[in-house]
């Protein structure tokens, strides 16, 4: 099984414009990510897919693989399309396409493993991650993507509302989503040609997209939490982790 990385990494955010090129340490964020990616040894090939020219040439500086995309893509899924179509007109071929968001520059090895292991199940199409919420702030925050699945690990749902909806108060266990996503090549190609849902109009989540035309997405629990780099202040929660650990 032949395996592909895609860091999608845009330079205009409505929150923190340039993010990507946020030094850390001693070197910008994106290339934390790229590093980490690529010394997890899990893929053939690691990939940046940058609509800036900013970022690509801070990457060629680091000597990393990465690709110029448009600005005009819309979303990392549709810009891990691109580039997966052109490394397969120029005779690279894969079988899972894992995206990997450019703002994470503490993921780690173990999350990326558990998605590439949802791919043992023949039968799935798609592998995300979810965590056990802790803290009960985040059952209520709009910005922390709920998520509920079957006795098999299937999606059903996302959602930004709490869900289930404890009517009872019986004891419940809520799951947040973690934005990795592994796909298979062909199904990367075929959710990037389906119009916009109504359930992903109402919610602003991609994923309802794709459960809403039937595919099989797999979640799997990990107990490590997604910190990614939204906000200058999250960044320099982010340097805080870091330095604390280097």
């Amino acid at each position: 099984m032949k395996t592909l990385a895609i860091i999608p990494a845009r330079y205009k955010s409505s929150r923190f414009e340039g993010k990507p090129l946020a030094i850390i340490g001693d070197k910008p964020m994106i290339m934390w990510v790229y590093d980490s990616v690529k010394g997890s040894n899990l893929f053939d090939k690691v990939c940046i897919a940058t609509d800036d020219k900013r970022i690509f040439e801070v990457a060629k500086e680091y000597n990393a693989d990465v690709r110029m995309t448009l600005e005009s893509i819309a979303c990392g899924t549709e810009r891990c399309k691109v580039v997966l179509e052109e490394l397969e007109k120029e005779g690279e071929f894969f079988d899972i396409v894992v995206n990997i968001q450019g703002d994470e520059p503490l993921i780690q090895k173990t999350q990326i493993q558990k998605v590439l292991q949802g791919f043992n199940d023949v039968k799935v199409d798609i592998v995300t991650l979810c965590k056990e919420i802790e803290k009960e702030k985040e059952e209520e925050d709009k910005n922390v993507v709920k998520v509920v699945f079957s006795k098999t690990n299937r999606a059903m749902y996302f959602s930004r509302s709490v869900i289930p909806f404890n009517r009872e108060e019986e004891k419940v266990t809520y799951y947040k989503h973690i934005g990795i996503y592994g796909y298979k090549s062909e199904v990367l190609k075929q959710i990037c040609v389906l119009e916009e849902s109504t359930l992903e109009k109402a919610e602003k989540l991609e994923q309802l997209r794709w459960l809403e035309n039937d595919f099989n997405i797999k979640v799997v629990q990990t107990n490590i939490d997604s910190i990614g780099v939204d906000t200058p202040e999250d960044l320099e929660n982010v340097k805080r982790i870091i330095n604390k650990i280097r």
